[in-house]
C-alpha cells in the first residue's frame, strides 16, 4: 500500500476541498489508511487515477459473488495478522443442495439451511451461499433444481458442475444472479473461462497444488478472466494450513499476483469438515463449502468467524436507545449503561433473570465499557441526561433511576440534572436480580 506522500504526489494539490477534506495532504492520509476512495477526488487526472488505482489495489483481489449491491465479497485482504490493521471480508460459508433431490426435498433442504440462523451480541449469523451441485449428471434435473433454488433462495449461490455444456444452459437462466462457477481445472479451463467471460461470472479454479494454481491462474488471465477464487486442492488439515499460508504470504510479502486471489475449500460434513473450516477461517480462507452443517456445528463456527473478523480497533456496539425489558410501565425503574455490546447484553440478561420490568437506556460511548467511558468523559451525568431526554423515558416512567455502581460518584450531579430520585446500583452485573428485588419489594 502506498504511503500518504506517494498518494499526495499524484493528487492535484489544489486544496479545493471538493473531496470533503481541508487539504490534498489530508485526503492522501485517508487514502493511505483506506478511509477514502480515489473517486472522491473529482479533479484527479486519468493517468494519475489509473496509477493510484493499481498502486492502492489490495494484494488479494476482491471478488464479488452475486448481483451488484447484494453480493458476497471475498478477498480484498492487506495484512497477514489482524492486529496489523484488520481483516476485511469474512469467510463465507456455503451449504450444498444436490439436484438428486426432488422438488419437495430441495425446499426442505433450503428450509434447513435457513434455520442455521443465530443472534449473538446484536448480530445475526447465518449461511451466506448455497452451492447447487450437479450430482445427477442430468441437464434437465440441474435446470429444475436451479429454478427451485432461485425461487426459494434470494441470496448468492454457487454452480457446482463439471460439464461446460450443462453450465452454459443454466447460466442462461441465472446470469443476473452472478453465481460463482465451480470449478475449472487443467482439463476444462478453456471452456470454463469462456463461460465466465461470456456471462460475467466469477470463476473458481480447482488445483492439485500451489504450482498448478499458478499455471491455471496465468491461463485464465490470458483468457481475460480476472475474478478468480482458488481451491488449492488441500487433502488434509496440514495441507490446508500450509498452502493457504504460503499463498497469502506470497501475495502480501512477495507481491506475487498469481496467488493474490481469495482461497476456498470444498469440505464434506461432520467433525473433520468443521475442523477444516476452522483452519480455513483462522488462516486466510475466503469460502468454505459444506456438504452438510448442523446447528451445533454452525454456531461455534460463526462465533469464531465473528471473533476473527471483528475490527480490533472498533468495539462492537448497540445503538443508543431505550430498551424496554419485561413490559415496563410508568412505575418501573430506569437503568442505564454504555452501548458496548458485551456490557449491554450482560446487563440485559441479568435484568431478565430478575423477572422485574425495567426501562434500560443505552448511552452512546462509542462502544467503550463503563469505567473506560467514564474515564474518557463519554459516560458522565451530562451525556446520560442527553440520552434520557432523547428517548423520553423520564416522561414514560416516574420510577427511580439506578446508576451503575462502578460510577456511583455521578449520582449526585445526575440527580440535580434530571430532578429525579437516583440510587446507586450494583458494581457487578450478576447482583442486579437481587438488587432489583430489594428495591421493588
Amino acid at each position: 500500500m502506498p504511503t500518504a506522500i506517494e498518494f499526495f504526489k499524484l493528487l492535484p494539490k489544489t486544496n479545493c476541498k471538493d473531496c470533503g477534506q481541508p487539504t490534498c495532504l489530508a485526503f492522501a492520509m485517508l487514502l493511505a489508511n483506506q478511509k477514502a476512495k480515489i473517486d472522491d477526488c473529482p479533479h484527479i487526472k486519468k493517468e494519475s487515477k489509473d496509477a493510484l488505482s493499481e498502486a492502492s489495489a489490495p494484494p488479494v483481489r476482491t471478488v464479488s459473488v452475486g448481483p451488484k449491491g447484494k453480493g458476497i465479497e471475498m478477498g480484498g485482504e492487506t495484512v497477514l495478522y489482524r492486529h496489523e490493521r484488520r481483516f476485511v471480508n469474512q469467510t463465507a460459508y456455503a451449504v450444498t443442495v444436490s439436484d438428486s433431490l426432488d422438488t419437495d426435498a430441495i425446499k426442505e433442504r433450503i428450509k434447513k439451511i435457513r434455520s442455521l440462523r443465530f443472534e449473538r451480541v446484536g448480530l445475526i449469523f447465518d449461511i451466506d451461499l448455497i452451492s447447487i451441485k450437479n450430482e445427477s449428471g442430468s441437464e434437465g434435473r440441474y435446470v429444475d433444481c436451479i429454478k427451485t433454488v432461485a425461487n426459494e433462495w434470494d441470496r448468492p449461490f454457487i454452480l457446482e458442475c463439471d460439464n461446460a455444456d450443462v453450465l452454459a444452459e443454466v447460466l442462461n437462466l441465472c446470469k443476473a444472479r452472478r453465481p460463482l462457477i465451480y470449478a475449472a481445472n487443467d482439463d476444462n479451463i478453456d471452456s470454463f473461462a469462456s463461460l465466465s467471460k461470456s456471462f460475467g461470472c466469477p470463476l473458481a479454479v480447482r488445483c492439485s497444488d500451489i504450482d498448478d494454481a499458478v499455471i491455471l491462474v496465468e491461463r485464465a488471465k490470458k483468457l481475460g478472466i480476472e475474478d478468480l477464487v482458488l481451491d488449492l486442492g488441500s487433502k488434509n488439515l496440514k495441507e490446508c494450513l500450509e498452502r493457504q499460508t504460503i499463498a497469502r504470504r506470497c501475495a502480501l510479502k512477495k507481491k506475487f499476483k498469481p496467488l493474490g486471489y481469495p482461497l476456498m475449500n470444498r469440505v464434506g460434513s461432520g467433525e473433520y469438515a468443521v475442523a477444516t473450516a476452522v483452519i480455513s477461517t483462522l488462516k486466510y480462507g475466503s469460502l468454505v463449502i459444506f456438504d452438510d452443517l448442523n446447528s451445533y456445528e454452525a454456531l461455534p463456527l460463526f462465533t469464531l468467524r465473528q471473533n476473527i473478523y471483528t475490527d480490533p480497533q472498533v468495539p462492537i456496539q448497540v445503538k443508543q436507545g431505550l430498551y424496554p425489558i419485561g413490559n415496563p410501565n410508568e412505575h418501573s425503574p430506569i437503568m442505564f449503561t454504555t452501548n458496548f455490546s458485551l456490557t449491554y447484553f450482560t446487563v440485559r440478561a441479568d435484568i431478565e433473570k430478575s423477572k422485574i420490568p425495567v426501562w434500560l437506556q443505552t448511552v452512546n460511548t462509542e462502544g467503550l465499557s463503563v469505567l473506560t467511558a467514564y474515564a474518557a468523559g463519554k459516560f458522565d451525568p451530562e451525556h446520560v441526561k442527553e440520552a434520557l431526554d432523547e428517548s423520553g423515558v423520564l416522561t414514560k416512567s416516574n420510577g427511580i433511576v439506578i446508576v451503575p455502581g462502578l460510577v456511583s460518584r455521578m449520582s449526585g450531579k445526575l440527580q440535580e440534572l434530571i430532578k429525579r430520585d437516583v440510587i446507586v446500583g450494583t458494581t457487578e452485573s450478576k447482583n442486579i436480580p437481587k438488587h432489583l428485588k430489594e428495591i421493588t419489594s
